[in-house]
């Protein structure tokens, strides 16, 4: 299989937010579709904490992307019409300088040595690889989940930059239940022997000898699985079923329900195929995240800041970790900052991760106004 991951240089030195700066540093991404003559047709995508900028597939590289059923000739987001890119977060092991990177002034990863990360970082490294495209100006920025945070910040860094935005499932800071939940998965990660203050190995394959958090990154992935889902959904698909008496384990206090199978199967695909050093850095980036810094102290002073001319504003009534109310507070503030701002709650059972379930619902939303556009 061939890659169609690309790179963009950041300049070097990188500068970060809050202190410090990288040197020789890059973000991945992929695109699709044909970039027009006048440069106007560009669609930037923002990704929530763990995908990577492989958001379809394309001749490059056939495998299904995580937005898949969104992306493509006649789809929603058209590639007919629309040159579209993603980039994989500054911070994120999926091609991005990140913890897991080697540091070139010491020839060693940087691990816990990796600055502090914002996600102004990661909306200022985007930023980069949209200009090395040749691209002064989006037509619109799409930002899912954390991506939508980036993409906000994006727009209050660089003004003007920005055409159109479709806000999906974010919100303008975390409030105290998204830190709550985001600070135990870190905690269950720092605590595990494995993670050996962030020295564990890097490349641990299937190896069961590795030094490195698995029981740590478990219990995060299943903590944020519970949070990206609803418990109307947890009730319709699992109930009370219990698994069968072959397949429950065998000591004290194993799995016995399905929906700890879930979970389960869910924490075991994921363990290894991230890093955590990255979860950790881009997990508090997404707490530390505030448009209020941009408003003397208020979120709505700071979404009037952003200058754009038309706004899609999704959330869904059974997202528990950006609730509906968020999505409500970022289409009004954007509306009275000037932009035609048209807002659709969902009633998705799937919560959070409706987005990547209710393909059927938020195609319609989404085609629809880049239809107008």
């Amino acid at each position: 299989m061939s890659d169609a991951r690309r790179y963009a240089d950041l300049p070097s030195p990188f500068p970060m937010k809050r202190g410090g700066a990288l040197v020789g540093a890059r973000v991945a991404y992929e695109t699709w579709g044909t970039l027009a003559p006048a440069r106007d047709n560009a669609l930037l995508i923002l990704t929530g904490l763990s995908p990577s900028a492989h958001a379809a597939s394309s001749p490059d590289d056939p495998s299904p992307g995580w937005w898949e059923a969104m992306i493509g000739p006649g789809k929603a987001i058209d590639t007919d019409r629309w040159f579209v890119i993603c980039v994989n977060s500054l911070g994120s092991d999926k091609g991005s300088t990140c913890p897991a990177s080697t540091n070139p002034t010491t020839g060693e990863p940087y691990r816990l040595d990796f600055p502090e990360l914002s996600l102004e970082d990661v909306a200022n490294a985007a930023h980069v690889a949209v200009s090395q495209l040749g691209i002064d100006r989006l037509a619109c920025l799409i930002g899912c989940s954390m991506g939508g945070m980036s993409a906000l910040a994006y727009m209050l860094l660089h003004p003007g930059s920005v055409r159109a935005h479709i806000s999906v499932d974010t919100a303008p800071q975390a409030q105290p239940f998204a830190i709550a939940i985001r600070s135990l998965q870190r905690e269950a990660i720092r605590l595990d022997p494995g993670w050996a203050r962030g020295g564990y190995d890097l490349h641990p394959g299937d190896r069961a000898d590795a030094t490195y958090p698995d029981a740590g990154m478990s219990i995060a992935r299943k903590l944020g699985v519970i949070t990206y889902r609803s418990a109307m959904e947890w009730n319709g698909r699992f109930a009370r079923i219990r698994l069968d008496s072959d397949q429950r384990e065998e000591h004290p206090f194993g799995v016995e329900f399905q929906v700890e199978s879930y979970l389960q199967a869910h924490a075991e695909r994921f363990v290894r195929t991230f890093d955590p050093n990255s979860y950790l850095y881009l997990s508090r980036a997404s707490d530390w995240f505030d448009v209020a810094e941009y408003g003397h102290g208020s979120v709505h002073e700071g979404l009037r800041r952003i200058c754009i001319e038309q706004a899609l504003v999704i959330g869904v009534s059974t997202d528990i970790l950006f609730p509906l109310e968020q999505q409500e507070q970022i289409a009004e503030g954007l509306r009275e900052a000037g932009a035609e701002v048209e807002f659709v709650a969902l009633d998705s059972p799937q919560g959070h991760d409706a987005f990547l379930v209710d393909i059927e619902n938020y195609s319609r939303a989404i085609g629809g106004f880049l239809g107008r556009l």
